[in-house]
C-alpha cells in the first residue's frame, strides 16, 4: 500500500486555495509549468466545437481552481509529485489521491470533475480537446463527478486510478480536470477549467530511470541587441521531464555578476531534445562571463558551466548624442548666417543715409 503525505503546492489553479499546513520540506527549485488552459474557451454544444466568439461582458465568470493534496511519501523530495500525480506502479495496482476544488467565480457554479487524454510530444505536454479519452484516462475515476459550489467554496474529491492486471509497460499521460461552464448567447458555451497532470509509469520492478544531458553553453546577441544564452538539452532517461532552473553569470567585466535568472524549458519527451533559451538584459556587457546553468525535473538535477560572450552592446545612446551635436552645430551656423545678413543690411542703410540730398 502506498503511504501518502500532504502535498500543499497548488497543482493547477486559476485562483488556488490556501496551502496545506502539513506540506513536507522539498528541494529548492523554481516552479515548473502548469497544465492549465485559459478560461473562457468558446465551445458549441457539449462534445462538439462551436463558432469562434468572444463572451459578452455580461457572461458569468467561469474560473475554477484545483490542487493536489497527496503525494507518495517516497517522493517527499520530488517537487513534481507535489504538483502532479507522478508515480510508477505494477500492473493490477490501484492508487488513490485527494484533490481540492474551488469555485473562484462570483456566483454559485456546478463544477464537473473528470479525466481526459494528454500526451508528451516534441511540442511538450499536449492537452487533448474537451473530454477526449485515452488508455490512462479510462482508468481514472473522480468522485464526485460534479459538485455545486457557492462562490469561493471548496470541496475535496477523490481520484482513483485502477491499472489493469494486463497493462503493458510504459509511461502514460492524462489530466484530471475541474470544469465550469456558462452560456453566452444561444449557441456558445463559455468554458473554464484547470487541471492536474498525471504522469503514470507502469511496469515490473523499480521505477525507470530519469536523466538528461545539457550541451555546451553558447552566447549571442540578437539584431535588436538582446543577449541570449542557449543550450541543447536531451532526455536520456525513460520518463518524461518537466525542466526548470536558473542561470548565473559571474566573473564578468570588472568583476560583475548577474542572476540568478529563472529558466523554464517545458516538458521534454522520451528521447526528445529541446533548445533552452535564456533572454537577458540588453545592457549586459559582452563578457567573457563564467556561466552556470542549473536545471531540474523533480529530484533529477543537472548543471552545465562554460565561458560565454554575447558581442558588443549597441551604442544607442552615443548615436543620440551625435545627433544632438549635429543639431547644435547646424543651429550655430544658422545663427552666424543671420548675423552676417543683419550686418550687411545695416551697412547699406547707413550708406544710403550718408549720400547728399539733391537740391530741389
Amino acid at each position: 500500500m502506498t503511504v501518502l503525505v500532504a502535498a500543499g503546492a497548488p497543482a493547477s489553479a486559476a485562483q488556488p486555495g490556501p496551502a496545506s499546513a502539513g506540506r513536507p520540506p522539498v528541494l529548492a527549485e523554481p516552479g515548473v509549468p502548469e497544465a492549465d488552459v485559459p478560461a473562457n474557451e468558446p465551445h458549441g454544444p457539449k462534445g462538439s466545437p462551436g463558432p469562434s466568439a468572444q463572451p459578452s461582458p455580461s457572461a458569468p465568470s467561469t474560473t475554477v481552481g484545483v490542487r493536489l493534496l497527496d503525494a507518495p511519501v517516497e517522493r517527499r523530495d520530488d517537487t513534481r509529485a507535489h504538483k502532479y500525480v507522478v508515480d510508477h506502479v505494477r500492473p493490477g495496482t490501484t492508487i488513490k489521491r485527494r484533490i481540492l476544488v474551488r469555485n473562484s467565480s462570483e456566483i454559485r457554479r456546478t463544477v464537473a470533475l473528470y479525466a481526459a487524454a494528454a500526451d508528451v510530444t516534441e511540442k511538450g505536454f499536449v492537452l487533448a480537446p474537451d473530454r477526449t479519452e485515452n488508455e490512462l484516462s479510462s482508468w481514472i475515476d473522480v468522485d464526485p463527478p460534479e459538485e455545486a459550489l457557492a462562490p469561493d467554496e471548496e470541496v475535496e474529491a477523490r481520484v482513483t486510478i485502477t491499472v489493469p492486471t494486463r497493462a503493458e509497460a510504459g509511461e502514460r499521460y492524462a489530466v484530471i480536470w475541474a470544469e465550469v461552464a456558462g452560456v453566452d448567447g444561444q449557441n456558445v458555451r463559455n468554458v473554464g477549467r484547470a487541471g492536474i497532470r498525471v504522469y503514470l509509469s507502469v511496469g515490473p520492478g523499480g521505477e525507470p530511470p530519469s536523466g538528461f544531458e545539457i550541451g555546451p553553453l553558447t552566447g549571442k546577441r540578437e539584431k535588436d541587441g538582446t543577449p541570449v544564452l542557449t543550450a541543447e538539452v536531451r532526455n536520456t532517461g525513460r520518463r518524461a521531464l518537466d525542466l526548470a532552473g536558473d542561470l548565473r553569470l559571474t566573473e564578468g567585466p570588472g568583476g560583475l555578476s548577474a542572476g540568478p535568472v529563472k529558466v523554464e524549458a517545458g516538458t521534454l519527451a522520451l528521447d526528445g531534445t529541446t533548445i533552452v533559451r535564456v533572454v537577458l538584459d540588453r545592457r549586459l556587457p559582452d563578457g567573457p562571463w563564467a556561466a552556470k546553468l542549473d536545471l531540474a525535473s523533480g529530484w533529477t538535477k543537472r548543471s552545465a558551466t562554460g565561458r560565454v560572450g554575447f558581442g558588443p552592446v549597441p551604442v544607442a545612446a552615443t548615436s543620440a548624442v551625435d545627433r544632438s551635436g549635429q543639431v547644435l552645430t547646424g543651429g550655430l551656423a544658422t545663427s552666424g548666417l543671420v548675423l552676417v545678413l543683419f550686418a550687411v543690411y545695416a551697412y547699406r542703410r547707413r550708406a544710403r543715409v550718408r549720400q547728399p540730398v539733391a537740391a530741389a
